[in-house]
């Protein structure tokens, strides 16, 4: 079973920047759609951004023009820059194959905080 781990959060200003990592534990980037996907307080897990096995990528609506979602095969991780962050950008950030592999692969993500 592969395993993700997300780092890279923390707390900044609006405004501010953050990169974000997704770390497998194989080489996973070649062969999947990968993606970041993000939980507000409150409210569902939303998608966020996706790389293709083949590099196409996809953000939603709400992020384009400020996320950039990018990966290092050669160091097997997935990242996300954030810049212009807002306060509605404070969500519990995620990585995985898009779909997802199901509930139980789900690591425990990296906290982002927008302070206004």
């Amino acid at each position: 079973q592969v395993q993700l781990v997300e780092s890279g959060g923390g707390l900044v200003q609006t405004g501010g920047s953050l990169r974000l990592s997704c770390l497998a534990s194989v080489n996973i980037f070649r062969s999947y759609t990968m993606a970041w996907y993000r939980q507000p307080p409150g409210k569902q897990r939303e998608l966020v951004a996706s790389v293709t096995a083949v590099g196409y990528t996809y953000h939603t609506d709400s992020v384009k023009g400020r996320f950039t979602i990018s990966r290092d095969i050669a160091k097997n991780t997935m990242y996300l820059q954030m810049n212009s962050l807002r306060p509605e950008d404070t969500a519990v950030y995620y990585c995985n194959r898009l779909p997802d592999w199901g509930s139980g692969s789900w690591g425990r993500g990296t906290q982002v905080t927008v302070s206004s």
